[in-house]
């Protein structure tokens, strides 16, 4: 009798544990993990290169000694003759105002090399700098590295002193060009190539204009393929990226909707739709970062005329909410003087534009604040409210999905003043948000103080200054789950200006 009641118990034991052991396997199985990505993400070379945010770009060739900005390219290599160049000036210059990246122009439209390329007399093997043995490249590339910059570099396509040039010809020589610079000084971070192709020059005495086909002639896909067979983690700039592309225009401005994603087939190299180019395309199939180039002078080239006109801090300050704040990548131009070094002016500019973006983001006033939302994924802590004032980007705070609207509460232990606002996305998994507006709780309740559109790695937003103790961010429209990774407040320095 307790042998069979030994066994029926077992078996009723059995019964209960089933499906406990079930209930665990199934719970296990649906565990939180990360939000699932959207078809277009960023490679994580593309996230680090964002990360830089300011890159800078120094123009600097026998043009700074004739007081031009496109050479004709009939210059003597002699002009070329700095009184005491200082690669690393430039540097550290470029990183006190915490740039991370130079861009050297080793050949622009002028066809001037400052390396001594083995393949043409105009460079600077044939000018008195360093008595024909100089090498520019090469000193800029081990300034950077010795003061933790990356290094790029910038060959122009468009050569106005080659002979050959709108001729398969050149595009040998251009292509054993690339070669040399890709090979000869280690690693570079960026090569930048831009759509300024074909006019006049001087071509080898024939002083004519010669236009080519911008979309055949120079094989862009054969060169692309070249530049990462010898560099494979090199980011190459252009209309169409791959990896990098221009904006659309030279003052350093993103669209006020700009997304991550562009369809780079659609897109001719110096013959694009620069509205599409300032925008991006949200049906975009490839992830290319928007790189917002300007110069820090009226001219890419120093002109001691201008020594008067350099951008103030403010005007940089600006650029600046407009390019990283849209996410995009600034890329500001130092050009060199005569001297071969950055104008007194132009690093008196630099600098009290790092400072006053050092006190405006020095004091996030909502570090502290108690975050709550409408929803948040699976109720896990992996996913919880919290998770965007942590300083940390790959926290985030994400929703169940298909809740929309999505709404963040920032409420905050007291009252505070602030006129800026950062946003960002985890955008590892992509860009998603397109639409939100932010609200405060106001005198007679919520008030709208901001509509946006899309947000991306960074969104910089500045707003007169209100007062209040609770902030909302309420996500109204997105292509996938909606995912937030870092909000904070700020009150700007008053050296900003009343820029809104």
């Amino acid at each position: 009798m307790i042998s069979k009641m030994n066994k029926q118990t077992l078996k009723y034991l059995a019964l209960l544990i089933l499906p406990a052991a079930f209930f665990s396997c199934h719970l296990h199985q649906q565990a939180p993990t990360d939000i699932n990505p959207n078809a277009v993400v960023p490679s994580e070379e593309l996230l680090r290169y964002q990360q830089m945010e300011l890159i800078g770009f120094i123009h600097f060739t026998v043009n700074t000694f004739t007081n031009k900005e496109w050479g004709y390219g009939d210059e003597d290599p002699a002009i070329f003759y700095p009184e005491k160049p200082d690669t690393e000036q430039w540097v550290l210059t470029a990183k006190a105002a915490g740039i991370k990246e130079l861009i050297l122009t080793a050949k622009h439209h002028d066809g001037f090399c400052l390396w001594p390329s083995k393949f043409t007399e105009h460079s600077i093997k044939n000018s008195p700098y360093k008595k024909g043995k100089g090498d520019m490249v090469e000193e800029f590339v081990r300034s950077c590295r010795k003061h933790g910059l990356k290094a790029g570099l910038y060959l122009s396509p468009w050569d106005r002193n080659h002979k050959d040039y709108g001729r398969p010809e050149y595009i040998t020589y251009y292509k054993n060009q690339l070669k040399e610079l890709l090979t000869e000084y280690g690693e570079i971070n960026e090569i930048w190539f831009d759509g300024a192709n074909g006019g006049d020059g001087y071509y080898g005495g024939a002083n004519e204009t010669r236009k080519i086909d911008a979309e055949n002639y120079y094989g862009w896909d054969e060169i692309f393929a070249l530049v990462k067979s010898l560099q494979p983690d090199i980011k190459i700039f252009s209309d169409a990226g791959p990896d990098v592309h221009w904006i659309g225009n030279e003052q350093g401005f993103a669209g006020f909707t700009f997304w991550s994603t562009i369809n780079t087939d659609s897109i001719v190299v110096g013959k694009s739709d620069v509205n599409y180019l300032n925008t991006g395309d949200p049906e975009g199939k490839d992830w290319v970062v928007g790189q917002c180039d300007v110069s820090i002078r009226p001219g890419w080239f120093y002109h001691k005329t201008e020594n008067s006109l350099v951008k103030t801090p403010q005007d940089l300050i600006d650029i600046y909410y407009k390019s990283v704040g849209r996410n995009a990548v600034m890329l500001l131009n130092l050009p060199p003087d005569q001297r071969g070094l950055i104008h007194e002016n132009d690093v008196q500019s630099l600098f009290s534009f790092r400072q006053i973006l050092d006190e405006s983001f020095a004091d996030d006033l909502a570090k502290d604040a108690k975050v709550t939302a409408n929803n948040y994924r699976l109720a896990s802590q992996k996913f919880a409210p919290e998770n965007v004032i942590d300083n940390n980007s790959e926290s985030y705070w994400a929703t169940d999905d298909s809740i929309l609207p999505a709404q963040l509460i920032l409420q905050l232990h007291h009252e505070i003043t602030f006129d800026r606002i950062l946003i960002q996305e985890p955008v590892k998994f992509g860009q998603r948000v397109c639409k939100f507006i932010v609200q405060i709780e106001g005198e007679f309740g919520p008030e709208t103080i901001f509509e946006g559109t899309t947000i991306g790695y960074k969104r910089l937003i500045r707003i007169r200054p209100v007062r209040t103790n609770r902030v909302s961010l309420i996500v109204l429209e997105a292509n996938n789950t909606v995912a937030i990774s870092n909000i904070s407040l700020f009150k700007a320095s008053e050296k900003e200006g009343q820029i809104f």
